[in-house]
């Protein structure tokens, strides 16, 4: 099952994530990855096929810095177990990133419809559809939240979500519908998200 994990507060973001990924592997995945926002306000994703291990091996180089940042681990459902279609998703900017818990079911009609729009797809996942969904509606809304509500409103299924964005930073929007979805609240202004209690107690 997939697992998602979200972190915003005045700790770096990474070695929680990571942590919160770690108390989310006995649900089995075959992915993993994380999206951080810096302090000068860009957003920073690392994502890699296989087990957390080789995330890390790759986040040894240099973990984002940054205090708000999801991460998730993927078992596949629409595409291959590979890097290009591990989570976080990303728009095309590299601006907005998304994890997804669950499937959109109208996902191919969206898609068609982002392609007329312009948006080029560079996975096999339902998931990309909606990050570039949330993409297209910040053009008539200036907050994230706005934003995902303006989306989801095109969307059929079942699903748990976590968004940040660097144009909107220091926040995580999270949503849901018949798919398991928490906040914890933490200490000194924290706050956390996880599809699974264990990530975040």
């Amino acid at each position: 099952m997939c697992g998602i994990i979200g972190y915003v507060g005045a700790r770096e973001a990474g070695p929680i994530l990571l942590e919160g990924l770690r108390r989310l592997e006995y649900r089995g995945y075959d992915s993993a990855g994380l999206s951080i926002i810096s302090s000068e306000g860009r957003l920073c994703t690392v994502k890699e096929a296989g087990k957390l291990a080789q995330l890390e091996r790759v986040l040894e180089e240099g973990m984002p810095p940054g205090t708000c940042g999801i991460a998730h681990t993927r078992w596949a459902t629409h595409g291959a177990p590979n890097r290009e279609n591990a989570h976080p998703h990303w728009s095309r900017g590299r601006d907005i990133a998304l994890v997804h818990n669950g499937i959109f079911e109208n996902a191919s009609v969206l898609r068609s419809m982002l392609i007329d729009l312009g948006y080029a797809f560079e996975t096999e996942t339902d998931s990309e559809a909606v990050v570039h969904l949330i993409d297209e509606a910040f053009k008539d809304n200036s907050s994230l939240e706005d934003a995902v509500v303006a989306a989801l409103d095109q969307v059929v299924g079942a699903y748990g979500i976590a968004v940040v964005s660097s144009r909107d930073p220091g926040k995580i929007v999270v949503a849901r519908k018949g798919s398991p979805l928490l906040i914890g609240i933490g200490k000194n202004g924290e706050n956390l998200v996880g599809s699974d209690a264990s990530a975040v107690i």
